[in-house]
């Protein structure tokens, strides 16, 4: 289930999408009100099963912002919150279904000008699956990434499918919490 195809010249431009479908995506992203927030052990754990699980030294759980990609959870990288959004990595995860799979960045035409192929990071191997909410909104990925390229197998990658529907629960949970909050705190106000 890798998604290797080649890039067609306007593969990308949902990222510049402003239609009503990406607003209302946006607006499930922000429902949750994950981004810009401290992590939470949640989300890091389920960064660090990825990858242990594919035995990267790299693991996110992330959200696709507007102009940005949020990372809730960041295993292997000390200090990195947020990253571009650039095309070839988690903003195209979003644009489908299936689990995305870059085995070699350096060789692969959807990655070899992402600014974490060409950089410092070197990045060489990258997978993600799409966090997908119970309504049916892409709002991110758990990925794993390494400095080296790498084969998968099919086991792992439906185990990274199944940290991304894991992830997709503890957000319905969060917004459950949320909702209770704010009906609690509406009768307060209608009581006084």
């Amino acid at each position: 289930m890798t998604n290797s195809s080649p890039v067609s010249g306007d593969a990308y431009e949902y990222l510049d999408n402003d239609s009503p479908e990406e607003q209302r995506r946006l607006e499930a992203v922000r429902r949750y009100r994950l981004v810009d927030q401290p992590v939470e052990d949640a989300y890091d754990r389920i960064a660090f099963v990825a990858g242990a699980i594919f035995d990267t030294p790299i693991a996110t759980v992330s959200l696709v912002e507007q102009d940005r990609v949020w990372l809730a959870a960041c295993q292997g990288l000390t200090g990195v919150r947020e990253v571009g959004k650039e095309p070839g990595l988690c903003a195209s995860v979003i644009a489908q279904d299936d689990v995305y799979v870059i085995n070699n960045a350096a060789v692969d035409p959807r990655t070899l000008e992402h600014p974490l192929v060409r950089g410092e990071l070197g990045l060489r191997f990258y997978a993600a699956a799409p966090i997908r909410t119970h309504d049916g909104y892409r709002l991110g990925t758990v990925n794993v990434i390494d400095n080296r390229p790498r084969e998968v197998t099919q086991r792992q990658l439906t185990a990274l499918t199944h940290l991304a529907s894991m992830v997709s629960d503890e957000l319905e949970l969060r917004l459950m919490v949320i909702r209770s909050a704010a009906a609690e705190q509406r009768m307060r106000e209608s009581v006084h």
